[in-house]
């Protein structure tokens, strides 16, 4: 970037500056005229001949008295005859007004010193009327900017555009939101749009490139395109975008934030802010080198919503410096399986990253142009690289990452915290909340200031809970009804005061607790002369008060059984349940389940454990989850459990599956969305309202989970649950196949399909499962990509023997007259897996099986995930053919060797290059291998021919099999083809 330099003689000069060594500068935004200033002219030294000249030199001295030296003239400083620097000057212009330090706006047009008839200045309506407000390039040079201030053309400050506001709104129709938020992505594409429609550029197609930094996308210049090409390619551009966000998208954590407050009460400013002054926040939020707080509690003690208010006092913040921070948070709740895991977190931090800073979406986009996947179950190697890469980007501007309720991320949370103390970046801070955990403490104790604990407990601390636990109170009594009437009692005081003085004594600053006892004073059938006696029965403590509710719930006289199903259903699910799922899996009445009113009638009848939000039903927190299992530590109270589950958790597991089994076979059928076209894409196919497979979501991705949960270590598989799924297997397995990659759900799909492979033990039935798990295996990746191809390839192509085809042989079309001849069984190899561009020159396994890497003449190196077929990672950096591969014996490091002559070290897990070995002067044809020379087993002969057992030949290989490379883990043996392909063939024992 070049910028003009000025002196303390008013002469100024060009300088030139790598990014990472940009000083502060000022910016001039103004509209072209006659006679500017050009690069040319400060070369020759023939600027001053110019009328432009005025306009840099009004620039560099109102700088300059703003203590800057630095600035910056779109005239100038942009040599326009050489293309590649115009090309980068205009992709980056909206981020070089957005990074100076202040912005002079200079009005030709607009002067100051003009009068009305009584003597007022006349220049608003000037202002509004200007020539700046209709040309194109200066729309991001009145956004970009956290400062901009207006002068007249006598160099009079009118303003900035704060105290202008009004006046810019009314000029150009942008929202005031727009003009002092950093969140353009809060405004849809046409709506940005439309801030270009009615203003000019002297060339057409820059109409369009002058909303690259609107939309935070680089685009090639093409002058001469025209006008409506120029926009044809910047939507296209903008579409990339949003389907690369598309593939982060689990769940929106604002949303979730909008939801966790709207579910307690809303947020109460004053019981929140007593935290930002706390000398701990303050070491974290004002120190550089304090990079993480992690404020912990026990439960009920409000965490996440002190969480929520600092996140909008941090938002507030951005909004009032300007766009110079990024905000990403995330909540993790343990009853639902798409956010109590590591994975999920990274992903929201990446969604929400991505959308304040959008260029960080290169590091997505590099990840899903490679093939790689972002939603198998690897996914966290993928997208933990991908935010390592983001937080180390030289345009990352300073970021608070924040992730509530670290104790509820039930799935990984080791890699989390080890990711979060391994950031060492003075741009980036951490914000942490959870319980009191040995585990997590562990973790994040530092003897340096890097990190800093918050405890809810200490004294200081707990004195501040308990005066906003005061706050919460007053505010939750000054809206309960049966206290409005002011109310006194006997002795001469106000009931609401009594009220409030014993809520105040019991609460032991726990929110949550005044929260459930708020809940049930706002019953209908709760008069004014009930509440005292109310609150004087509630005992103190969350798990007292949890008691107290499921002794209510005993007591009903017709309802207790439906409830007690409903809540042992809620607590073991592995997402919080629609009321249609609830219906189906818990087991009640069709009366209430056809009702969506009966439904939401008998949810409230289950006290406050649960509470329904956009018709999903969740548990109130965490802590009720711990009551109903007993999981809690408090002494003195009744086991719920034995209530809840009088047969054990395996028997609500069992339940689920056979309801499960039955809603499937009922709703499940051929083309569920009506697509017709045997070839119909996944990402064209759009949900019909109403789902037909609205009730049957959950059971499609989640019965075989809850089918191994039904084993316990004492019983096996019931006859009747056998015969059900042997049944459903028989008349809807395709049908289920379907649903799965309708649902997005396949991966889960062959995993589930792998599980059921290895929980049942019927022989009868293992040959059906087998078979189904080894046509999951050949066809899911056709399937997930096209759901109808379960009818069609799958079935034409499967084995002639498959019991699978059998049992749809109707299903197969019958349009295709003359079908290949196909093989009469199973063959030997397991999968095929495909993505390789060129030969495969080399295979190994990992030591433990799960993961297989390929090498290949393409100059990548694949990972396979060896159970479900997904490609894990494509690892990229050598020049030449990359001619070995080999795992380390721990299963930590890849090594691989290339016809560049090199060797590199990766880590297996981030797909990292830690080192490139240099030194040879040949190819670098074999690596260290995990094989023992005398190894017993199977492997491949010498002369690659033969497939051995014990040394004695077993396969013999046609020459269109024979491989280029081979790895042999178990009873697993992985070939490498010249076509690129790689073959697994597995054996069932040593022969």
């Amino acid at each position: 970037m070049r910028l003009l330099e000025r002196d303390n003689t008013g002469e100024f000069r060009l300088t030139k500056h790598a990014i990472a060594d940009i000083p502060p500068y000022a910016i001039l935004s103004h509209t072209w005229g006659d006679e500017e200033v050009l690069f040319e002219d400060l070369a020759y030294n023939t600027a001053k001949n110019k009328a432009g000249y005025a306009k840099i030199q009004f620039c560099g001295d109102k700088a300059w008295r703003d203590g800057l030296k630095y600035f910056w003239v779109d005239t100038c400083c942009i040599n326009k005859s050489g293309a590649a620097e115009l090309q980068h000057a205009l992709n980056s212009m909206f981020q070089w007004y957005r990074n100076a330090a202040k912005c002079y706006v200079y009005l030709t047009d607009v002067s100051s010193c003009k009068r009305d008839a009584n003597g007022s200045s006349k220049w608003e309506l000037a202002f509004q009327g200007c020539r700046w407000f209709t040309r194109g390039w200066t729309l991001q040079e009145l956004i970009a900017p956290t400062t901009v201030k207006f002068f007249s053309q006598e160099g009079t400050c009118l303003g900035d555009k704060q105290s202008l506001g009004q006046h810019i709104c009314n000029a150009t129709g942008i929202p005031l939101g727009a003009l002092q938020s950093n969140a353009l992505s809060d405004f849809s594409i046409e709506e940005r749009m439309s801030w270009v429609k009615n203003r000019t550029t002297t060339r057409k197609e820059d109409k369009a490139y002058s909303l690259f930094g609107i939309f935070d996308v680089c685009m090639p210049i093409l002058y001469g395109e025209g006008e409506d090409r120029a926009f044809k390619r910047l939507h296209e551009e903008i579409s990339k975008d949003d389907r690369y966000l598309a593939n982060l998208y689990a769940t929106d954590p604002r949303l979730d934030k909008k939801r966790i407050e709207e579910a307690k009460g809303g947020l109460l400013v004053n019981a929140y802010r007593w935290v930002l002054d706390s000398p701990d926040f303050r070491r974290w939020h004002d120190r550089s080198e304090s990079r993480l707080l992690w404020i912990k509690g026990d439960p009920g003690k409000g965490k996440t919503m002190l969480l929520c208010g600092i996140i909008n006092e941090l938002e507030q913040g951005i909004i009032a410096e300007g766009p110079c921070r990024n905000l990403a948070y995330f909540f993790c709740q343990a009853t639902d399986a798409r956010i109590n895991n590591a994975t999920a977190a990274l992903r929201g931090l990446i969604y929400l990253l991505a959308r304040q800073q959008p260029r960080l979406l290169s590091h997505v986009r590099k990840y899903i142009d490679a093939g790689k996947s972002l939603s198998d179950a690897n996914a966290w190697v993928a997208l933990s690289d991908i935010l390592w890469e983001m937080l180390g980007d030289p345009n990352l501007k300073t970021t608070y990452l924040v992730v509530d309720a670290l104790d509820e991320c039930i799935v990984d949370l080791p890699k989390l915290l080890e990711f979060a103390v391994r950031i060492s970046s003075d741009r980036v801070k951490w914000l942490l909340t959870s319980r009191n955990e040995m585990t997590i403490e562990k973790k994040l104790r530092s003897e340096d200031d890097k990190r800093t604990r918050l405890s809810l407990e200490l004294k200081e601390n707990a004195m501040q809970v308990s005066h906003a636990i005061d706050i919460y109170i007053d505010n939750k009594l000054s809206g309960l009804e049966p206290l409005q009437d002011g109310a006194l009692l006997e002795d001469g005081a106000l009931l609401k005061d009594r009220v409030r003085d014993i809520l105040r004594d019991k609460a032991n600053g726990t929110f949550l607790w005044v929260s459930l006892v708020v809940q049930e004073l706002s019953k209908e059938d709760v008069e004014s002369w009930h509440v005292l006696q109310i609150v004087k029965e509630v005992p103190p403590g969350l798990y007292g008060m949890y008691d107290r509710m499921l002794d209510k719930i005993k007591r009903l006289e017709r309802d207790s059984e439906l409830c007690r199903r409903i809540l042992s259903t809620a607590t073991v699910v592995y997402r919080p349940l629609y009321l249609a799922e609830l219906g189906a899996l818990s087991g009640l009445p069709e009366q209430i389940t056809k009702s969506t009113e009966n439904m939401k009638k008998i949810v409230a009848k289950c006290g406050s454990f649960l509470t329904i939000r956009d018709n999903q039903i969740y548990l109130v927190h965490q802590s009720a989850t711990d009551f109903l299992l007993n999981r809690h530590t408090q002494q003195g109270l009744r086991d719920p459990f034995k209530w809840v589950f009088p047969l054990g958790t395996e028997d609500v597991h069992h339940n689920i599956v056979l309801r499960s089994l039955i809603a499937m076979s009922a709703v499940l059928r051929r083309d569920m969305y009506g697509l017709k076209a045997p070839g119909f894409p996944i990402n064209e196919i759009q949900m019909p309202s109403p789902d037909p497979l609205a009730a049957v979501r959950y059971s499609c991705v989640f019965w075989v989970d809850h089918l191994r949960d039904t084993i316990s270590k004492k019983d096996t598989l019931q006859r009747n649950i056998l015969d059900t799924i042997q049944t459903f297997l028989e008349k809807k397995y395709l049908h289920w196949l379907e649903a799965l990659s309708l649902l997005r759900a396949m991966p889960e799909g062959v995993i589930a399909i792998t599980q059921l492979n290895g929980l049942l033990v019927s022989l009868q039935l293992t040959k059906l499962v087998f078979d189904a798990y080894r046509f999951t295996l050949a066809y899911g990746w056709v399937v997930k990509q096209t759901p109808l191809q379960a009818y069609v390839s799958a079935l034409v192509f499967a084995p002639a023997s498959s019991l699978v085809k059998a049992k749809f042989r109707a299903e197969e079309p019958g349009w295709i007259s003359t079908k290949p001849v196909v093989e009469g069984d199973w063959n030997a190899c397991l999968q095929t897996l495909e993505g390789h561009r060129l030969s495969v020159q080399s295979v190994a396994f990992s030591p433990d099986g799960q993961r297989l890497a390929s090498g290949s003449s393409d100059q990548t190196i694949k990972i396979w995930d060896a159970a479900s077929g997904q490609c894990l990672q494509t690892l990229e950096g050598h020049r030449l053919s990359v001619q070995s591969v080999a795992f380390s014996p721990d299963g930590q490091r890849l090594a691989s060797g290339s016809g560049d002559q090199t060797i590199k070290i990766w880590d297996a897990a981030s797909g990292q290059c830690l080192q490139t070995l240099e030194g040879h002067y040949s190819l670098v044809h074999s690596l260290f291998s995990l094989d023992n020379p005398e190894r017993y087993g199977y492997s491949l002969g010498e002369d690659q021919t033969w497939i051995i057992c014990n040394g004695r030949n077993l396969i013999w290989f046609p020459p269109e099999y024979r491989p280029n490379c081979s790895a042999v883990q178990g009873q697993m043996v992985s070939i490498g083809c010249t076509s690129g392909r790689v073959f697994t063939v597995g054996f069932s024992c040593d022969v």
